[in-house]
């Protein structure tokens, strides 16, 4: 089974441990959109080389936030080619961990108990949650509107499940990248469908619930989650039900 899937032209998802990732394809380059956890970085590969591509190729790395299960790909390639790294001018400092906005251990113990809970931590942990990553020089977008990377995707600010948090907007394929202000699916959660994550995982100051009024406001109907399967539905439907659950 492979771990990629192009969702529009030009548009993949990586499937990564429980978590997704995101590529876009411009002729030979590439923007890579999270990185999964640390154990993630072989799949990123090869997917990236299944389409005659090297990880070289990625032009620019976009982070939705800074959570250990975005960042694992992102900080493998930026040390290891100097691949830069963007995301919003708030998220930067959680990016470089002059703060950590993200649930630990400790924020799961009155959960074990649920079905699944320790069989996801255990999976989870395996990928390298519990590894120490940050960026000391990512970079705050340079600009308003498109960025000048293969795909053109538009930050969209979606604060709320960090400070900083951003979904990217492909108007050229009705896509919207949701990161985790809107997922599909997720093994804590008993519903698949549009919805926010369980409340442990929100540590931003903002309000999640506030952050898809930005996300209804787009022309899309392609949604490729952080966490969960892609779903073809408006985004202003998905993010009623998102609101009705």
């Amino acid at each position: 089974m492979t771990n990629l899937d192009e969702v529009a032209p030009d548009v993949f998802r990586i499937l990564g441990t429980h978590v997704n990732m995101v590529l876009l394809r411009d002729g030979d380059a590439l923007t890579l959109i999270d990185g999964g956890y640390p154990g993630d970085v072989g799949a990123a590969e090869s997917a990236i080389r299944s389409l005659g591509r090297r990880p070289e190729d990625v032009r620019g790395m976009l982070l939705t936030h800074a959570h250990i299960d975005h960042m694992g790909t992102i900080v493998d390639f930026h040390r290891r080619y100097g691949i830069p790294v963007f995301t919003d001018p708030v998220e930067v400092a959680h990016l470089r961990r002059d703060y950590l906005e993200q649930a630990t251990a400790k924020d799961f113990v009155p959960m074990l108990h649920r079905h699944g809970v320790a069989r996801w931590l255990a999976s989870i942990a395996r990928a390298g949650a519990t590894k120490q990553l940050s960026v000391s020089d990512g970079l705050a977008f340079p600009a308003a509107g498109a960025l000048d990377l293969p795909g053109a995707p538009v930050p969209v600010a979606t604060h709320g499940h960090t400070s900083g948090h951003t979904a990217y907007h492909l108007p050229q394929h009705g896509v919207i990248v949701t990161g985790d202000a809107l997922v599909t699916a997720h093994p804590l959660s008993k519903v698949s469908g549009p919805q926010l994550l369980p409340s442990v995982f929100d540590h931003g100051h903002g309000d999640t619930a506030a952050a898809l009024d930005h996300l209804a406001a787009l022309d899309a109907d392609t949604i490729l989650p952080g966490h969960g399967p892609t779903l073809a539905m408006p985004i202003a439907e998905a993010v009623a039900e998102a609101r009705a659950r």
